[in-house]
Formats: C-alpha cells, sequence, structure tokens
C-alpha cells in the first residue's frame, strides 16, 4: 500500500460511515410518518382491485396449486371487495390501511413470495426498523431467540450481541414469533417462522403494512443473567436503492426470480448493521482505497454480492463464498466476478453459502453452476399457465429481440383444443450461456442453505443438487421454496403497450404489484417436479448453534468441513501442445483420474489410461485447432472437466 492509499484510506472509511449515519439521522418516529398517509381516493381503490383480478385471474401460474394446496380462493375474495368498494362512497370508505391490510391479505393467502402487493407512497421506498437485529438458536432446551447485532450509536444496558430476548411486548419470545409468521407469506412452516423472526425489527414498507405498534417492549437477559426491560420506537427512514429496475423492459427484469421482501430487508441490513459494506461499495464506485479486509478475506469488486475468504475449521483450513443475491443485472460479470474469487481460494474443499439469498437474475444464478461440476448444466424449464392474455402476450413477442417468448406459443394455441392447463416447459436461461465457461472449481463443494433462500436460489440449490454437485447442508428442514419466474405489473403493462384492448392500467400513486408468471421445474432424478412450494431439502441437516452467532458461524463451518475432508480433489489440465505432421500431441496431468477423454473443437478424437496422473495423446487432426477440453474419469464417472485454448 502506498503512503497515498494509507492516508486516504482511513479517512475514506470515515466518510462512508458518517454518511450511513446521516442518513439514519433523517428516519422519523412511526407515527409522525403515517400522518402524510392515506390519499388514495375510491376510484383508486377500484382501479387497484380490477388490476389485481387481473393478475390473479389471467397471470397467476400458481393459482391452481395454491387454491388446491392452501384452501384458498384469492379470486373470489377480489371480487367481494371489489363489491363491497361499490356501495361505499368517498365519505363513508373506511381508513386507507383497512384497505391495504385487506389487499395484502389477499395476496399473503397464496403462501407466494413472488406475487405481492406493493403498497403506495408514502411506503414505496422505506423501511421500518428499530435498531438491532434478532437471530434463533437451538440447543439441548429448544430454540432461543437472541440480539446478533445493535446499530451504532444505539445502546441499553447489557443490550449488546448475546443478550437473549425472553419476551417481545409482554408475549413469551417464541409465542410472538409463531403470531409475527402466520402474518407474513411463507410457502412452508420453516420459511414462515424464519421470516416471522426476521420481521421483529425490520420490515419493508413496500410489502408489509407498517407496525401497529408505535413502540415495542423487549425483556432480556443480558450476559451476566440479569435481566432488563427495553421500551424501542420504530422507526422510518429511507432504504437503499434496488440494484436492478424491475419494471423496464429488459433481460434482467424479464429473468426475475426475486423474493422482493428478502431483497429489501437484505439492503436495509446493509444500511443499519454493516457501514463497513456501505464502504467497500463506494470505494468500487470512486475507485477509492477499499477498507482493510480482515484476515483471510479477498477483496470484491462486488461487495454487497459476494464475500470471500479463508475459514478454519477442525477438518482444516476450505475456502468459503457468501453469496448475498442473484440481483444483478448483468450475469455475465457476476460470474467472470464469481469465477475470479473462489481462484484465490484453497482448492482443496469450497463452502457455497446462499442462506437468507433471496434470489435476483436466474441466468446469474444457472450460469454459477457450471464452475462447481463437470457435467454439463441442463438449465431449469419453465411454464405459463395457459390464458387467453398469456398467449396474447407470447404472440405479441414471438420474434422480439431479447424478449422471444415464441418457444411458448405452440403449446399455448393448442391448450385451445386439448385443455392442457401448462404450456409447454423450456428452459429460461440460455443453456449455451449456462455451459459457457465450463468447470473452474475442482475441489469438492458443499451448499449451505437455510429457509429464507427463495427463487433464483430455490433454482441453484436445486440445480446443484440435480446435478450432484455436492451434498447440500440446511440449516433450516427447507429453503424458501419460490420456484417461479416473476413479472411486475408495471412490466406486463409495458409488454402489451399500444394494444388497445389490454386489460392493463397504470396503478395510481406509486402503487405496484408482481406475479408468478411462470413456474419452475426440475431436471435430474426430480425432472418434471415443481420447486413451488416443495423446495429443496438438504441432505445434511445443522441447527445452528449460540457459538455460530457469536463466532461466525464457527460450528456451522466445522460440520461443512467434516463433508469435504474426505472428498478428494479431482484435476485435469493440458501442460503441453505440440503440432507435428498436422498432428496435435498433448501432455495431460490428472490427480484422482485414470482415464481423459479428448475433445478437439467440441469433437471427440481421443481417450487414454493414466500411468502415475499422466497421459500422451497423439490427435490426428489439423494444426489450426483451438481448443481442447479433457474429460477425467474415476471408476467410469466423470469427475473433472477442463477446456485448454490451444497454442
Amino acid at each position: 500500500m502506498t503512503a497515498l492509499t494509507e492516508d486516504r484510506t482511513p479517512t475514506f472509511i470515515q466518510h462512508a460511515a458518517e454518511s450511513v449515519r446521516a442518513h439514519l439521522a433523517t428516519s422519523r418516529p412511526l407515527s409522525s410518518f403515517l400522518e402524510g398517509a392515506g390519499t388514495l381516493t375510491l376510484e383508486e381503490r377500484s382501479l387497484l382491485v380490477d388490476q389485481a383480478l387481473v393478475l390473479l385471474d389471467q397471470n397467476y401460474v400458481h393459482l391452481p396449486l395454491k387454491t388446491a394446496m392452501h384452501a384458498v380462493n384469492p379470486v373470489q375474495r377480489l371480487r367481494v371487495l371489489r363489491r363491497r368498494l361499490e356501495r361505499q362512497t368517498q365519505q363513508t370508505m373506511p381508513p386507507e390501511w383497512l384497505f391495504h391490510a385487506e389487499m395484502s391479505e389477499v395476496f399473503h393467502s397464496v403462501r407466494d413470495l413472488h406475487t405481492n402487493y406493493l403498497l403506495p407512497e408514502p411506503f414505496t421506498g422505506r423501511i421500518a426498523f428499530l435498531p438491532f437485529l434478532v437471530e434463533a438458536y437451538t440447543d439441548a432446551l429448544g430454540p432461543h431467540f437472541m440480539v446478533t447485532h445493535v446499530a451504532e450509536g444505539f445502546s441499553a444496558p447489557g443490550f449488546t450481541p448475546g443478550a437473549e430476548i425472553t419476551h417481545w411486548s409482554g408475549i413469551p419470545i417464541s409465542a410472538a414469533v409463531d403470531l409475527n409468521a402466520a402474518r407474513f407469506a411463507g410457502s412452508n412452516a420453516p420459511a414462515r417462522r424464519s421470516r416471522g423472526i426476521q420481521s421483529l425489527t425490520v420490515r419493508p414498507l413496500r410489502i408489509h403494512l407498517p407496525p401497529f405498534e408505535e413502540w415495542v417492549t423487549v425483556s432480556y437477559t443480558d450476559e451476566s443473567g440479569t435481566q432488563h426491560e427495553l421500551r424501542e420506537n420504530w422507526r422510518i427512514v429511507e432504504n437503499l436503492p434496488p440494484m436492478v429496475d424491475a419494471d423496464a423492459i429488459s433481460t434482467a427484469a424479464l429473468a426475475q426470480g426475486l423474493d422482493l421482501d428478502a431483497d429489501e430487508t437484505g439492503r436495509a441490513k446493509v444500511l443499519l448493521f454493516a457501514p463497513r459494506v456501505v464502504a467497500q461499495e463506494q470505494a468500487v464506485h470512486a475507485d477509492g482505497p477499499a477498507p482493510e479486509l480482515r484476515k483471510g478475506e479477498i477483496a470484491t469488486s462486488l461487495p454487497k454480492v459476494f464475500k470471500a475468504q479463508q475459514v478454519e475449521t477442525a477438518s482444516g483450513r476450505f475456502g468459503h463464498i457468501r453469496v448475498f443475491t442473484f440481483n444483478v443485472d448483468d450475469p455475465v460479470p457476476f460470474l467472470r466476478e464469481f469465477v475470479r474469487l473462489i481462484g484465490q481460494l484453497p482448492q482443496n474443499g469450497l463452502i457455497v453459502d446462499v442462506r437468507d439469498n433471496g434470489g435476483g437474475h436466474v441466468h446469474a444464478a444457472e450460469f454459477a453452476l457450471q464452475v462447481l461440476t463437470p457435467r454439463r448444466i441442463a438449465p431449469e424449464p419453465v411454464q405459463f399457465i395457459n390464458t387467453p392474455l398469456n398467449l396474447r402476450i407470447c404472440r405479441r413477442h414471438q420474434d422480439s429481440s431479447g424478449i422471444d417468448l415464441g418457444a411458448w406459443v405452440p403449446s399455448l394455441e393448442q391448450a385451445v383444443e386439448t385443455g392442457a392447463a401448462f404450456s409447454g416447459a423450456f428452459p429460461l436461461t440460455p443453456e449455451d450461456g449456462a455451459n459457457a465457461v465450463g468447470q473452474q472449481y475442482f475441489g469438492p463443494v458443499v451448499l449451505i442453505t437455510n429457509a429464507r433462500c427463495y427463487s433464483a436460489t430455490d433454482i441453484f440449490a436445486a440445480g446443484f443438487q440435480d446435478h450432484r454437485i455436492g451434498p447440500v447442508l440446511g440449516t433450516d428442514e427447507n429453503t424458501g421454496a419460490g420456484g417461479a419466474n416473476v413479472w411486475t405489473h408495471k412490466l406486463l403493462t409495458d409488454l402489451l403497450e399500444g394494444d388497445r384492448a389490454t386489460p392493463y392500467v397504470p396503478l395510481p400513486k406509486g402503487a405496484g404489484m408482481r406475479v408468478s408468471i411462470r413456474r419452475t421445474l426440475r431436471v435430474g432424478a426430480l425432472s418434471g417436479t415443481p420447486v413451488e412450494d416443495l423446495g429443496v431439502v438438504p441432505d445434511e441437516l445443522h441447527r445452528m448453534t449460540r457459538r455460530d452467532l457469536l463466532e461466525d458461524n464457527a460450528d456451522l463451518f466445522d460440520r461443512a468441513g467434516l463433508l469435504l475432508k474426505d472428498r478428494e480433489p479431482h484435476t485435469v489440465s493440458v501442460t503441453d501442445a505440440v503440432s507435428v505432421n498436422g498432428s496435435l500431441k498433448l501432455r495431460v496431468k490428472a490427480a484422482n483420474v485414470d482415464r481423459v477423454d479428448v475433445y478437439v473443437d467440441q469433437r471427440p478424437y481421443a481417450s487414454a489410461d493414466l500411468v502415475d496422473g499422466r497421459a500422451d495423446v497423439t490427435v490426428p487432426v489439423a494444426a489450426a485447432s483451438r481448443a481442447a477440453r479433457i474429460d477425467g474419469f474415476e471408476a467410469g464417472r466423470l469427475v473433472a472437466s477442463k477446456t485448454e485454448r490451444l497454442p
């Protein structure tokens, strides 16, 4: 580091921290914030209900599943609400928060975090928060709820990471979590409970109604065992901006697989509890000095997306890469940075950690799989529900550059005669892109999931399991079980722009809606099984411990290390390549491989057994060949694959 950098670094970090503090200082008490809310007219409320009916009745791909699995009828509930609005006047209509509550309840009833009613101004873009974070761990006595982060500048006696919550506004904390969980969508019990904990202290107002209570009373025990009580007001502040515009017609918007609640909450946690990440992000954009890295950590150009580090476990040192989100505009830079980071980590074993990742760009999620396996990736296929409106959208864009929905048109047209519930199933992610760079990490890999993994992350976890990349280690019994591509009402409106018969009408005052438009199906041994509501069941289960929460996942990483330690890396490479009399002579080196098959420019040319991990292979082709792919096998099983550029 130069002297100039040494001088600038503390100043730059201090400036970033001060900007976060200044932003949080603009927060307002809940009571004063709500004074400016509530400006929807009766006509605007009716319009919102009508548009919700269009989305749920004509676009919502999971409607039959949700109606059967959860015994709900959201379409009928909206029709009843619409009829009630017809009998109201501007003077007799109930308070606006009751309207929002009913609309939110209709959408929450399907337990689908892709399908949302998004509140209008002044709620959009803001979060309600308490200045601390609560997480759960389990021991022989059952679940415990502990403070794990406290916002800078907040203090109370004994209220530090490690303090255990006993009651929440007079309710035993476990019961309070269950009551909270019942209010929020989640496809399975672990997902609902996990979100019940998360929403104790952070609530994105784009998704959720403001808290009914202006303050909470928290009873807690500090680390010495002394009991305390704390009263804290809810406050409202503008969140950090989203990373992707999901309303604009773009590849990123059309390929969205995102839990908006998790995405908003993740950005809120960065704002409240991780000013260092904000400083890293500002350093990247300003081309300034990065904050000092922790021991074993690797600098990244995408600090809100990745954290890469070496971790010491009871079984040895391994690589660990945390993928916080797949919500990026472009999957190619995402993939490039993913490859770069894992290339700098130990090559004897890798922990890929996607806990709390709400998804994002489906292409980014499925592009990343190829890096970890020698097998060719088969992206998950997706289906529309068969409706006249979905057929109209696909017909209009069957030849559109960058939007091409033509693959689904024939089956949607055929459904008029066959009565099929769904269209044909075709990959959302381009298969060539999902296999463009091939395997880059050759050590064993374990994937860590939890119940807040959702959408594109569900798809990533399903692909990891379906392609037998390695064991899945879950800290919950299931992932969030979100299996869909999600489009916004604004995106749907724009896709039919200029169509005089379009049913979509712009929504008032910044309100919004999202809907699961295409459902995803698994590949491999579970081919054809929907991801929605079923999720990805881990191969191994680890309950988070107190040590995990206080010592950077120490027990969790030890468990992951146990799964890695007895699995050997498998490597193949070309150490020399020369042209002799029109033939190509390759010298191949490998580890834990007994046979290699050689492809030149994607054509099979040779196969050889290895002696002492080496083999000389002569390929009778012209010297102008550009690339050789070496597939390595152990006992007849494909274990490694590497493509080498030829001189």
